[in-house]
Parts: structure tokens; sequence; C-alpha cells
């Protein structure tokens, strides 16, 4: 029987990378989910719509000159026909990494590489893997996580939901996300990266992830993504170090360069606790 391969090391690591000469996107979910999308083609102008939405806010691209302020109808956009979903979020009936999760299908295809920069309890790394496997077995999930028992439960969650040959498509870590890129094949086209920070749920809640290593993450998760990628971060600042974490990664969107991103953050004005994805 096939299984899915562990590859220890020393730290866990996150990251992702949008194609090139694309819009990126952001997700930042802190009870925020931020969305980060890299161009594929330049636009003279990149506009940016903002919506607030039950605990989270949500920031997106829309192209030149539109003629609908619907998400549905910014073509190529990892917006595009999340109007259920983002109205199941504003009215509680929807989860932050739901929303996540419904835009990774407007940028993922069938064959492409991701990356799980925080693999937890594997819903992530398994909705990725779901969304890249196909007969060619080209697509690749790398997931990582400091934890063993992350690790474990990853192992777990695949070894109920998918069959064998799916499995092998996904490599686990041990590894700190800072050293994503050493684990990521050089040259190899990133498509997502995503991120959950935080705790593990169930887990030990003294165990969190850090401003200081996120930034590091963020920063490879850059170097890796190709062009008309997505960086896709879900933020939780309802802990302690959360908020400090949450305007890391809020600031470094904020920086990145207005004509290769798009960036994007949804966000409950009023509960300051809500994850923001």
């Amino acid at each position: 029987m096939a299984s899915v391969r562990f590859f220890p090391n020393s730290c866990m690591l996150f990251s992702q990378k949008i194609t090139k000469s694309q819009t990126n996107f952001k997700f930042f979910v802190s009870a925020s989910p931020f969305l980060l999308s890299k161009l594929h083609s330049i636009p003279r102008k990149a506009s940016i719509f903002t919506h607030s939405l039950a605990e989270k806010d949500v920031v997106t691209s829309a192209p030149e000159n539109p003629s609908s302020n619907s998400i549905s109808k910014y073509n190529n956009s990892p917006f595009q026909g999340l109007d259920d979903i983002i109205t199941g979020y504003i009215f509680g009936k929807k989860k932050a990494t739901e929303v996540a999760h419904s835009v990774w299908k407007n940028v993922i295809r069938k064959g492409d590489v991701v990356v799980d920069a925080t693999c937890g309890n594997g819903y992530d790394t398994l909705a990725m893997l779901r969304l890249v496997a196909d007969e060619t077995r080209r697509g690749r999930v790398y997931a990582m996580d400091l934890q063993k028992v992350a690790l474990e439960n990853t192992y777990s969650l695949l070894g109920q939901s998918v069959n064998s040959d799916e499995r092998e498509l996904v490599e686990l870590y041990a590894i700190c996300h800072t050293k994503m890129e050493e684990i990521v094949p050089s040259g190899a086209a990133v498509r997502l990266v995503a991120f959950n920070l935080g705790y593990l749920p169930g887990g030990d809640k003294k165990i969190i992830t850090r401003s200081e290593t996120t930034l590091h993450a963020l920063e490879a998760s850059k170097r890796v993504l190709a062009p008309g990628g997505l960086i896709s971060i879900v933020v939780y600042v309802g802990h302690a170090g959360g908020r400090d974490e949450f305007e890391t990664v809020q600031a470094f969107a904020s920086e990145l360069p207005v004509d290769n991103w798009v960036c994007c953050k949804l966000q409950m004005l009023n509960r300051p606790l809500a994850p923001v994805p």
C-alpha cells in the first residue's frame, strides 16, 4: 500500500506563490482572511474592493472599468462565483476556511504544485490534494508543521479520505515554514501557498505561530510563488500574540507593489476577536 511520505527536518514551514504577471491576492484570517494574488498580466490600474462580512474582511481585485459590482462578474478573479459562499459567511453559516477553499478552486488547476505552510489537522492539505490530483500524477502538495501530532493527524485524515495513489502526491515535512524553499523544488511553479495561523485546534494552545517566523515565511512565499498564484492566510487574533501576528501580516501585504499584487482582507469590524481570512 502506498503511503504519505514523511520528511523530518528542523522546523515547520508555510508558503505559497502566485503566477507571474497576474493579479496577486492574499487571504489573512485572524478571524480575518487575507488573499494575496500575483498578477499574470499587469494592468494599468487595479481596483480593490473591500467587503465587510461576518467575522472577516475580504479585499478583492477587479479588472479595469468593471461593468458590475458582483464578484462573479470579474473574469479571471479568484473571487469569481463566490456570491453564495460569501453570503453564507456574512450570515454565520460558513467558516473563514470555507471561504478560502472556495477561492482556491478558482486558482488551483489539476497537476499544480501547492504548499500548505501550516498543515495542522490536515483539512487544508486534503482540500489542496483534491484540487491538484488527477491521472497525470504531476500535482504535488508540500505540507509542513513543527508539531508531530499535526503531521500524524494529517497523515491519518489523508489515509481515511483518499486512495493510496493520491496520498503519494502529498509530502509531509517536520520543518519550519521559514525553510519552505528547502523543500520546494527549484523552478517549481507553485500556484498556492496557504497559511492557517495561530495554534493547533485541539492541541496545546501555548504552541503558536509567531510574527517573526511568519514574516520570514511570507517573504519565502513571495519567492517561490509563480505569477498568477495566490498566498492565502487565515489569521486568528483571539489568543496571546495573535494581534501582533495579524498586524505583521497586514503590514506585509500593504507593502507589496501595486503593479504586481492585489491584496484582500475580510474582517468583522464589530467582532474584534473573530478570525480574519
